[in-house]
């Protein structure tokens, strides 16, 4: 009898658990078993295996072989433990020695031929094995993705052949090699390219400062879409922890990750036909949707009153949680999904209501209809309410006015003004909890009466409350950094609550 042990890690969710490939080989008829709760994928492992040892010129042993991958409870799919699972076999049989396989992980599918497959879910497995102190072994299509992560010691390989020359001390495994560089935005949509609409400018900038929820409303044309496109150019660049946690996302949805633009802001843009599976990410093995691809970054609904009622309400939670529990019969993951929400909408079916320029033909009914498609509670937890009018002709052509700034000027004065948020209670505005807003945004006595008496008249609940108490203190850490607020930051915060252009 003979027993090997090699280390991998399975993808579950955002994290990366060990597993432990325990390789036995015994007397008996020939055969392999896998065991441990394997799915499909894992199990077919056993068909792959053997021929890609053989293709490595290697002996597949002629005995009894069972491989048990161990936790028992925890459900392993997909291919990523292939390259394991031969490890363990060649080093139960003495092919290869067993000297370098207890500090290390690894990690790749086999090929038929013996060549190693990229897999899903790398970033997250790096992380852990970084935090264990591990060397860790990929294939060479994982090796960009590899190399985003700083101080973990990590080799490529393109074969199986590779790994066991490595191992028996024939040669080295290199390092991944990736063109890191730091991300520049100033290659995507820029600010400048938005002509006129000042109070929609404004209103993206105090988005970006205090990571506020953005409803964009206006006729056709007037540049709602532009607005909502320059949004990630105007926020902070992503701070590593951030840029790993965004690219960890990306890997474990099994989508690229470009090294050059790794720390820019992710943007994401689904179809009004989008799917609530595919909003909040599911599927029989769970995979993130749209908001966790928008950790970190911004989703983007444009037409809001066209996506379906029941898709639009699976948002509420996520928006005050900043993650999304999806539950099966067998398990449940969690995905971090902290997006900020722009949306966009017209303000009546034809689209030209209130506007000067065209007539609208819809109904008091058909508008009150539609409207009312985007229900109170999602309404309630969006900030900033704003209006986007047409731009007249003649203003298309005329030099641009000084308030039309580009993106970088922006950002500049957003990164200013976060870093007040950020000094006073270490996140921005938007994620501040009760009691930190009870400290920071204290109204004095003419102030309060003020407040509370609009907001009696606005008819607002509690939560609105409380977001615009947020909003004003962005606006005030616009204003240099005002210590307390003043009427006119409450003001400018309550004409952004204009939820009754919606609602009524």
């Amino acid at each position: 009898m003979s027993l090997a042990v090699t280390l991998s890690r399975a993808q579950e969710g955002v994290s990366a658990p060990q597993v432990m490939v325990e390789v036995h080989l015994s007397g008996g008829l020939p055969s392999t078993s896998i065991v441990g709760l394997p799915e499909a994928a894992v199990r077919e492992a056993r068909d792959r295996v053997r021929v890609a040892i053989q293709s490595a010129a290697f002996e597949y042993p002629n005995r009894k072989v069972t491989v048990n991958l161990a936790p028992a409870e925890l459900p392993k799919d997909g291919g990523r433990f292939d390259l394991a699972i031969a490890l363990g076999i060649l080093a139960a049989g003495h092919q290869v020695p067993r000297e370098k396989l207890d500090d290390c992980e690894f990690l790749g599918e086999l090929a038929l031929s013996g060549h190693l497959r990229p897999v899903s879910g790398v970033l997250p497995a790096l992380l852990r094995a970084r935090a264990r102190g591990r060397r860790v072994v990929v294939p060479r299509g994982n090796a960009q993705e590899a190399a985003l992560i700083p101080e973990v010691d990590v080799l490529v390989a393109d074969t199986l052949t590779d790994v066991c020359g490595w191992l028996r001390g024939v040669h080295e495994l290199p390092p991944p090699t990736s063109a890191l560089t730091l991300s520049n935005d100033d290659d995507g949509p820029d600010l400048i390219d938005v002509r006129g609409q000042l109070q929609a400018r404004r209103a993206l900038e105090i988005a970006a400062v205090g990571g506020h929820h953005m409803l964009l409303m206006g006729p056709p044309g007037t540049g709602k879409t532009m607005l909502a496109e320059r949004l990630p150019g105007i926020l902070p660049p992503l701070s590593e922890p951030e840029a790993l946690e965004t690219c960890a996302v990306l890997s474990v949805a099994g989508q690229a990750v470009d090294p050059a633009r790794w720390r820019c802001r992710p943007f994401r843009a689904p179809h009004h036909t989008a799917s609530a599976v595919a909003l909040v990410g599911g599927g029989s093995q769970p995979r993130p949707g749209e908001i966790s691809l928008a950790h970190n970054g911004v989703l983007f609904l444009d037409e809001l009153p066209e996506f379906s009622r029941h898709v639009l309400e699976v948002l509420r939670e996520p928006m005050e949680s900043g993650e999304i529990l999806i539950s099966r019969a067998a398990r449940q993951l969690t995905f971090p999904a902290q997006f900020q929400l722009v949306a966009a909408m017209n303000p009546c079916p034809c689209g030209y209501a209130g506007d000067a320029r065209q007539r609208c033909r819809c109904t008091p009914d058909q508008v009150t209809r539609y409207r009312s498609r985007i229900s109170g509670p999602l309404l309630d937890r969006i900030d900033l309410c704003v209006e986007v009018p047409a731009v007249p002709l003649a203003e298309l052509s005329t030099p641009r006015s000084t308030h039309e700034e580009n993106s970088a000027t922006v950002r500049a004065r957003v990164i200013r003004a976060r870093q007040h948020a950020l000094a006073r209670a270490g996140r921005s505005n938007a994620e501040i909890s009760t009691r930190e807003l009870e400290r920071d945004c204290a109204l004095g006595p003419s102030e309060r009466r003020w407040f509370d008496a609009a907001l009696e008249r606005l008819g607002l609940s509690a939560r609105a409350y409380h977001r615009t108490l947020r909003v004003a203190r962005t606006i005030a850490d616009l204003d240099g950094g005002a210590a307390a607020l003043d009427l006119t930051h409450l003001a400018e915060a309550l004409q952004y609550r204009r939820l009754s252009l919606v609602a009524d």
